[in-house]
């Protein structure tokens, strides 16, 4: 019963000894065994790829790695967006002024013009008004002639004030006259300035009174103008329009009116995309219905969404046919500057010990580098990769067995492959 606390003691210690003692021996062999146990195991295409890493292994003692000698190529790069149709114009069109609807109401649907009517309100006593508005105007402008001769007849009266008391003031210097004739002519001065402004008022206030006739007169064709409600632009109608006998009161929807020729396209950019959308550009969206359109970019924010951080863009699109609706979800890729990539499989992608994304190569005298890349575009048979030199060794096979700095034993494996 006692020898197998005995056997367990042996072990422990002699794993201790190889742990402490012989821990650069212990992890050499563990390395080596791990290598010629994974790095075969990728490459099932029996070509005979795993038995030359082996035998690079055996025979240099380090770590074998298939790599791919791999060539920058240009390609398209496309910003992909998500987001959906909208109407170029959307219009509640409603009543400036109050009556009963006297025009039958056209059904939603219904294809407009610009200036067709759309409600016909009851002008009611709108006719009236105006023309008692306009004989205010005549009876305020004949005012006028009667204004201006007062003010001629009391600036004559100045006249004649102004010569009597020149006269009295010599005579009264000279003793010929006595000073109440000359205090008279004083009193007939100061009445005829009096008239003077008298008249002056009179004629301002003809003139007000012109204005307020001639601002009664156009209110009153303002108000008869806007009856007749008309379509601001060519379009389609959303809703019906008011109903026959209907009153409608100033701001009531008369109804509904949308344009969908052309049509937009809205999406959302993000911070680190918005610097490859130009104005201008041509882009494509896939509508949840499949139909395939393109446009071109028309439009894009200059400020950001507080809440989300992304740039509004629009794609203005043709629809002849009106057969895009206002409401779509739709797929958008912009089209983007062109870039020199390479194209790796996606299993080379690894992570380094700060987690950043990157492939390992090989470089000179077959030592092991990290490149941090970028992700540009994610395809079937691999991924597209910004961040690499023209040419780059990428190693496929082993790169999760190997770090930044050690010496490997690479077999070259062509990228067609």
């Amino acid at each position: 019963m006692r020898l197998i606390p005995l056997l367990t003691a042996i072990l422990v210690t002699a794993g201790l000894f190889f742990a402490v003692f012989q821990r650069e021996a212990l992890l050499a062999f563990a390395r080596n065994d791990a290598a010629a146990e994974q790095l075969p195991a990728p490459e099932p295409d029996g070509d005979g790829m795993a038995d030359a890493v082996a035998a690079a292994a055996e025979t240099s003692g380090a770590i074998g790695v298939v790599v791919m000698r791999s060539a920058a190529q240009a390609i398209d790069s496309a910003v992909v967006l998500r987001g959906e149709t909208r109407a170029v114009r959307q219009v509640e069109v409603r009543a400036e002024t109050a009556g009963t609807v006297l025009s039958e109401p056209l059904r939603k649907g219904a294809h407009i013009t610009k200036g067709e009517l759309l409600c016909q309100l009851d002008p009611g006593v709108r006719d009236a008004n105006l023309a008692e508005a306009r004989a205010r105007l005549v009876e305020a402008k004949s005012r006028v002639p009667e204004a201006q001769a007062k003010l001629v007849e009391t600036q004559a009266r100045l006249a004649e004030a102004q010569i009597n008391l020149n006269a009295a003031q010599k005579l009264s210097e000279g003793g010929y006259a006595s000073e109440t004739r000359r205090v008279s002519a004083e009193a007939s001065e100061r009445a005829a300035l009096a008239g003077i402004a008298s008249a002056e008022a009179g004629l301002e206030a003809t003139a007000s009174g012109i204005e307020a006739a001639e601002a009664a007169v156009a209110a009153a064709e303002w108000d008869i103008s806007r009856l007749a409600i008309r379509a601001p632009f060519n379009g389609l109608l959303e809703t019906d329009t008011a109903e026959l006998g209907s009153f409608m009161q100033p701001g009531s929807l008369c109804g509904t009116v949308i344009q969908l020729n052309p049509i937009k396209v809205v999406g959302f950019v993000p911070e680190s995309e918005v610097n490859r959308v130009i104005p201008g550009a041509l882009a494509g969206a896939e509508l949840s219905t499949g139909e395939r359109i393109t446009g071109h970019v028309t439009f894009l924010s200059r400020s950001a969404d507080p809440t989300t951080r992304t740039f509004e863009v629009e794609i203005t699109v043709p629809n002849e046919d009106l057969s895009i609706r206002d409401g779509q979800t739709a797929d958008i890729a912009i089209s983007s500057a062109g870039a020199n990539a390479h194209k790796v499989p996606q299993s080379a992608l690894t992570l380094n010990n700060a987690g950043v994304l990157g492939v390992r190569t090989v470089g000179p005298d077959n030592v092991v580098d990290f490149i941090p890349v970028k992700l540009l575009r994610d395809e079937v048979d691999g991924v597209w990769l910004d961040g690499l030199p023209e040419t780059a060794d990428i190693i496929v096979v082993g790169q999760d067995f190997v770090t930044k700095g050690v010496a490997v034993a690479p077999t070259l494996r062509e990228a067609t492959q």
